[in-house]
């Protein structure tokens, strides 16, 4: 019997032996034959290994090699900093800390001698969005909000638990370009409903602006405010992109298109060549629905506020918008080219300085809010944000870190490994929506408590004190330079 086996595994050894020499056969006439890798045909089979760890490297990189302040486009110690926030744990850290204070761009605020005792603190005031200029206008207390992101671009159990979440927090939700879903409204937040350029949602079968889609939509009690989205700051000068593994019939059916196909937005609105037709349809949108409406959109210099500020005094304060939402070319948390993601846009750094200076400039800084979006996703980040001018901050990253997002970049493939950004229901299953709406409340309470304990540090009663005075930015020569030197206030008009 002991033979017979023995004489079996032999046999079974044999034939592993022949099918691996038979593959091995296969991959290097296939290697030397083809002619689309140079480094296969020179160097057949053994030139795989050169794939694979090019495939891997970005995750060594992430793991074992890179330091913590060093990764891109969010490093190790900011995530980290989102994930405790998000769980409680708070941002106390032990021997000191490693950001440099040296390096060119660091922020550094202006602490006060004698900072503002616990009894003295003050609620940071809310903000009115279009108080006396719409039938319903929108008052929010949160300095951080849940910037846009489709449902499409982020799963069911995603957008479940932001809602969730933001409701416990108190603050806002915006809904993204791709329409509005059971699962945004079932948390009962606030809810800014954008119109991106497809006018998904309140899409004729045209593509056009549909009166009646967008008064059904307006007659939601959460949805509070219309966002009418230019660009964004991943891909300006583009629509979205939807990939057609990501269009489900569900979602097919909320944006109004074809199942299974690849969902491109228009690069800018068709009935929107300029600044008056701009200006047309936020007056439209406001009459139609009774609820203040913004514009979202990158800035790459000075022409659209210009164009702006003379439009809205040609035309009177009525038909000026609510709001402005503000995104630098550093944001984005879905797909875009990396042509556009790298190189297009001005910087949140630079362009939230100049809308606000334009809008002082101008008179109308009382009459137009500012909120501001970009990789805004530290207290620190929020606190310059507000003393550049800001009223508001929108993120999306720091909410997806909030859900447990691990940077994994894939939000473009279906195959999110934290169920993020992605409809496989097989990696769905792993993100729990109690579980993350709570993390998504902790983190909006202890973002708002860490920018308000800022403001203390700097002597103010509440973190809508802010100014400009109140920051330092350290040069390329290591010497800080205030904030109100680097980007003076204009003269009040």
């Amino acid at each position: 019997m002991a033979e017979v086996v023995g004489v079996f595994q032999v046999g079974v050894g044999v034939m592993l032996a022949l099918v691996v020499a038979l593959v091995l056969i296969y991959w290097y006439i296939r290697d030397i034959t083809q002619k689309r890798h140079t480094v296969l045909r020179n160097y057949p089979v053994i030139g795989h290994l050169r794939f694979f760890f090019e495939d891997l490297g970005e995750y060594f990189r992430q793991y074992f090699f890179l330091g913590d302040r060093d990764e891109m486009p969010f490093n190790r110690a900011t995530r980290g900093w989102v994930y405790r926030m998000a769980k409680n744990e708070g941002g106390i850290l032990g021997f000191g800390s490693t950001y440099d204070l040296n390096q060119s761009g660091a922020l550094v605020f202006v602490n006060a001698a004698f900072p503002v005792l616990e009894g003295e603190h003050l609620p940071s005031p809310p903000v009115v969005i279009g108080e006396g200029w719409c039938e319903k206008p929108f008052s929010t207390v949160s300095l951080i909000n849940v910037s846009g992101m489709s449902y499409g671009a982020i799963s069911k159990p995603a957008v479940q638990a932001l809602s969730r979440g933001a409701a416990m927090g108190g603050c806002y939700m915006d809904t993204g370009e791709g329409g509005l879903s059971p699962y945004h409204l079932e948390g009962g937040c606030d809810v800014i409903y954008q119109i991106g350029t497809a006018k998904y949602g309140v899409r004729d079968e045209a593509g056009r602006l549909d009166p009646e889609k967008l008064r059904t939509m307006a007659a939601h009690e959460h949805v509070r405010a219309f966002e009418i989205k230019l660009s964004q700051g991943a891909k300006p000068g583009k629509g979205g992109v939807l990939p057609a593994a990501k269009v489900t019939e569900e979602i097919a059916r909320i944006r109004g298109i074809p199942m299974g196909k690849d969902s491109l937005s228009p690069n800018r609105h068709p009935e929107t060549s300029n600044m008056e037709e701009l200006l047309d349809m936020v007056v439209r949108v406001r009459e139609i629905t009774g609820k203040p409406v913004g514009v979202k959109t990158a800035i790459g210099g000075w022409q659209f506020m210009h164009e702006l500020v003379e439009a809205v005094h040609r035309r009177g304060l009525s038909s000026a918008p609510d709001f402005l939402a503000i995104d630098g070319g550093e944001g984005g948390s879905g797909a875009a080219p990396q042509a556009l993601a790298d190189h297009m846009a001005l910087s949140i750094n630079e362009a939230l300085p100049r809308v606000v200076d334009a809008l002082i400039e101008s008179g109308l800084r009382d009459r137009i809010k500012v909120i501001a979006s970009g990789k805004l996703i530290t207290p620190a980040k929020v606190a310059w944000a507000l003393a550049c001018g800001a009223d508001l901050i929108n993120t999306a990253r720091g909410y997806m870190f909030s859900l447990g997002c691990i940077q994994a970049l894939r939000c473009h493939q279906n195959s999110c490994p934290t169920g993020i950004t992605t409809h496989d229901p097989r990696l769905q299953r792993g993100l729990d929506v109690g579980d993350k709406a709570e993390r998504v409340a902790a983190y909006t309470r202890n973002m708002n408590k860490e920018v308000e304990m800022i403001a203390h540090a700097c002597g103010l009663k509440h973190a809508r004190q802010f100014r400009r005075e109140h920051v330092r930015i350290v040069q390329p020569n290591g010497q800080s330079v205030a904030l109100n030197v680097l980007y003076p206030y204009p003269p009040l008009r």
